[in-house]
């Protein structure tokens, strides 16, 4: 259900990144629905001992709260980032965008399943933008 959209645009386009640094915020965009898992599931009354990018100095000093705490705000900083850059690129194709980036939907499939209430030109027009906004954002 990926869109077919060319990754490398004419460096004359006012939305113009290089062409790997679009895969690479593409495939961030698309760890959405598994970030949402996450938070949804980490309980703080367990105590789950993940802890994204950190390396304990002392492994046997636990902390589980704490844990649980760093765990949410990793994945609640990136979910922010994504739902607040598709907010900046067009506040009344917010809920279409996500799901265009994050679920890799097509033009086409929003249409067809949401109705989605704007031309394809301007879908992918704006879907370029969360690109470019989500570059700036991710420097």
């Amino acid at each position: 259900m990926g869109t077919t959209l060319c990754p490398e645009l004419s460096r004359r386009n006012p939305y113009w990144i290089e062409k790997h640094r679009y895969y690479e915020l593409k495939h961030f965009c698309l760890q959405y629905p598994g970030w949402r898992r996450a938070y949804a599931a980490i309980d703080s009354l367990t105590g789950s001992n993940f802890s994204p990018g950190k390396v304990r100095q002392n492994p046997s000093e636990l902390d589980p709260t704490a844990d649980c705490a760093e765990a949410r705000l990793f994945y609640s900083d990136r979910m922010e980032m994504v739902e607040q850059t598709a907010m900046k690129t067009d506040p009344d194709l917010v809920s279409y965008i996500i799901k265009g980036v994050t679920e890799g939907r097509s033009y086409n499939n929003l249409q067809t399943r949401f109705g989605i209430p704007c031309c394809k030109d301007t879908y992918y027009d704006r879907y370029r933008r969360f690109f470019w906004l989500l570059n700036k954002e991710r420097k």
